[in-house]
């Protein structure tokens, strides 16, 4: 008996010693979990970062409107985006020294310009050239100001007038809308309403 216990408490003392070094003197470690992922810090304040989203947001409304060739809609979007680009948190720019403030202002006001013409135009044409020109300073003012919330894909269709005049405009994703051709145009009625692609990106988000 004397033996069998000498036994026992030798295997007993040799486990204590592996579980101690191994866990304990640099083997085998607990498991850890994920390191945790730094928040992204926005250059800008939440409330002008929320006053672009809404502009953007709104803008987007409008390209569809386009795509379905709605009137009351697209005139329902332009009244909403002249008043969005109104509210823009734009005087927070004053604060900074490198003059963004001064050079926001100019594509700001001529992409309020174009809303409002969108709003008084007689003709579908008419509507998307204007939209163009709104699609171009709005990109400009979001570079810009180095909008930082989400990524902007800047789409062109190659034949957005007479067959053979490019036209661009912003889009949340790849996927091809166009808000130039649509669903339902004279000639092509719907069959372009995927025509075109993304030319270029508008990305600013931190990594």
């Amino acid at each position: 008996m004397k033996k069998f216990f000498a036994i026992f408490f030798a295997i007993l003392i040799l486990a204590t010693g592996y579980i101690y070094f191994t866990y304990f003197k640099g083997g085998k470690k607990a498991p850890k979990g994920p390191k945790p992922v730094p928040m992204a810090v926005s250059t800008h304040s939440a409330e002008f970062n929320q006053s672009v989203k809404n502009t953007i947001a709104t803008y987007y409304d409008l390209s569809e409107a386009l795509v379905n060739w709605n009137e009351e809609a697209t005139n329902q979007q332009a009244l909403a985006l002249t008043k969005s680009l109104d509210s823009l948190r734009v005087d927070e720019l004053k604060n900074d020294t490198t003059g963004i403030y001064e050079t926001a202002l100019d594509p700001l006001s001529s992409a309020k310009a174009e809303a409002s013409t969108i709003l008084v135009a007689g003709d579908w044409e008419a509507r998307r050239r204007a939209f163009q020109n709104l699609s171009e300073n709005l990109r400009l003012l979001m570079i810009v100001v180095k909008y930082d919330q989400e990524k902007l894909y800047w789409q062109e269709c190659p034949m957005a007038f007479n067959g053979n005049e490019a036209a661009h405009w912003l889009s949340p994703t790849e996927a091809v809308r166009n808000p130039y051709l649509g669903t339902s145009h004279p000639e092509y009625k719907g069959t372009m309403l995927t025509c075109g692609a993304p030319k270029d990106t508008i990305n600013f988000m931190k990594k």
